[in-house]
C-alpha cells in the first residue's frame, strides 16, 4: 500500500515546481533537445538534469538519447495516467463514505 502512495506522489511531484512546469509547457509542442531547453529556460545543465530526472521518473516525460544529447517528449501513456490519477484524487467518494459522520457515535 505504501508503494502505491509513493508512485502517486512521484507523479504529483513532477508538477509542483516552476521549472518543471515550464519544461512541460515547452514539450507540449513536441519533442525538444536538452540543448533547446537549456537555451529557453536559462538554467544550468545540472539543474535541467535534476528536473528531467524527476519528470522521467514520474512517467510523464520520456527521453531519447541521440549522440551526446537527450531529446525529451511527453509520454502519452504517462500523461494519461497523471490525468486519471488527478481525477481519482479529486472525485468525491461513494455515497456511503459521504454520509458517514465522524462525530455521530461520539455524541451519544
Amino acid at each position: 500500500m505504501a508503494s502505491e502512495y509513493v508512485d502517486k506522489a512521484r507523479v504529483f511531484k513532477a508538477f509542483c515546481d516552476e521549472n518543471r512546469l515550464r519544461i512541460l509547457e515547452r514539450l507540449r509542442s513536441g519533442e525538444k533537445c536538452a540543448c533547446v531547453l537549456l537555451d529557453d529556460l536559462h538554467i544550468s545543465q545540472s539543474t535541467l538534469s535534476h528536473h528531467m530526472k524527476i519528470l522521467c521518473d514520474s512517467g510523464v516525460v520520456q527521453g531519447r538519447k541521440e549522440g551526446k544529447w537527450v531529446h525529451y517528449s511527453i509520454d502519452p501513456e504517462g500523461a494519461e495516467y497523471a490525468v486519471q490519477l488527478l481525477k481519482q484524487q479529486i472525485t468525491r467518494g461513494n455515497q456511503s463514505e459521504l454520509t458517514q459522520s465522524c462525530c455521530s457515535d461520539k455524541e451519544k
